[in-house]
């Protein structure tokens, strides 16, 4: 694999990789999510720890469900997103200057 490759999920037996961030905080407020629907999940990180990087490629996450709730994470994380971006554009909407 080169350096410039973009680095892909393990292939993990029985898992699926269902969100893959450069953040953690992103992944693990969708594992939150997740947990509270009763959906079990596992983080891989791939964070480089001997940089301080948070972005990018060298920070790579991934949040893996197992095979059986593949198709519920997936609708219960787009679900999150619409709200999430639902909720901006409220906010955005609501403010006013005067």
């Amino acid at each position: 694999m080169s350096l410039f490759d973009h680095p892909k999920p393990n292939d993990i037996e029985n898992w699926v990789c269902v969100l893959e961030s450069g953040t953690e905080y992103e992944v693990d407020m969708a594992q939150n999510y997740l947990k509270n629907l009763k959906i079990p999940s596992n983080i891989l990180s791939k964070r480089d720890t001997a940089y301080s990087l948070q972005i990018g490629e060298m920070s790579s996450i991934y949040l893996y469900v197992p095979v059986e709730f593949e198709k519920k994470a997936r609708q219960a994380l787009e679900e999150l997103d619409d709200a999430e971006f639902e909720g901006f554009e409220d906010d955005e909407e609501g403010d006013s200057v005067e």
